[in-house]
């Protein structure tokens, strides 16, 4: 894809090349984003086209207190360069960036603003590509609950840091008090299962091959009945995003550091893989 202008950019001599880049739940403005390592992942990885989907900037918490350090603007920069030298930058609103929505339609600054998207890989499979909290059953009914689990996260995180410290003073690997809940906590699974399922149901009624979403902070690719669920993850603790091969592949990147990322191939049901190899 040509440039808008005739600069280059200098990242692109070491980043690493998709076809697409999905990423999601960064929460600028929030204490707990992991805004270096987000600089770090853009200014490692490229792609012909970047899906931001929602719940990039954090209204909610911007509402309460302001918190802008600069990093967050180095975030917002990285973006508006990729986009400047002719990435496609696509940004999809989310819940607690729901301000942007009545933007929708526009192109600013080079970024393109959709309410979805339908992406086509490279290997003929289509995907939704949304925020998700349409599809959550406690955004839609119950806005109260959703604002309750928003300070019930921000509690976990808050705990987090203190505990960490601990644990890494004693040689313990980082846990996760919101992931931990989500796993095991039946509110929480509940919750999260019935969203995937509410999702994966939209998707087959739309007759697509899968769908790529954000909002529950849970990375994880998998089948669930010939649909292939991926959630691309947040900033904020699994710092992760969903990265598409040149031939159509996805897999999961958690990003722990330029020396320490780990990569997970996304799996495909099986009707999805006969279908790959008669292409």
């Amino acid at each position: 894809m040509p440039h808008r202008e005739g600069a280059q950019d200098p990242t692109r001599r070491t980043s690493q090349q998709f076809r697409s880049l999905f990423l999601s739940d960064f929460h600028l403005g929030s204490r707990h984003c992991q805004a270096e390592l987000l600089v770090e992942f853009l200014e490692c990885h490229d792609a012909e086209v970047i899906y931001l989907i929602g719940d990039v900037v954090d209204g909610w918490r911007l509402k309460k207190a302001w918190y802008w350090p600069r990093t967050h603007d180095d975030v917002v920069y990285a973006i508006l360069r990729k986009a400047r030298l002719g990435v496609r930058v696509v940004y999809i609103p989310g819940n607690h960036d729901e301000f942007v929505r009545p933007l929708v339609g526009q192109e600013i600054r080079h970024v393109e603003i959709l309410d979805q998207a339908v992406h086509v890989t490279a290997a003929g499979r289509s995907y939704l590509v949304t925020h998700g909290d349409q599809f959550d059953v406690v955004v839609q009914n119950a806005k109260w609950m959703a604002y309750m689990g928003s300070r019930f996260y921000e509690f976990a995180l808050r705990t987090n840091t203190w505990l960490n410290r601990l644990r890494s003073r004693l040689g313990l690997d980082y846990w996760s008090l919101g992931a931990f809940a989500k796993r095991h906590v039946k509110g929480f699974v509940n919750i999260v299962g019935r969203f995937e399922t509410v999702v994966a149901d939209e998707v087959r009624r739309r007759g697509l091959d899968g769908v790529i979403c954000g909002h529950i902070h849970h990375a994880v690719s998998r089948s669930m009945n010939g649909i292939h669920y991926v959630n691309t993850g947040d900033w904020v603790e699994t710092c992760s995003a969903v990265a598409e091969r040149a031939d159509g592949g996805l897999e999961v990147i958690r990003w722990t550091g330029r020396a320490g990322q780990r990569r997970h191939p996304a799996p495909m049901p099986l009707a999805a893989k006969a279908h790959d190899r008669a292409l």
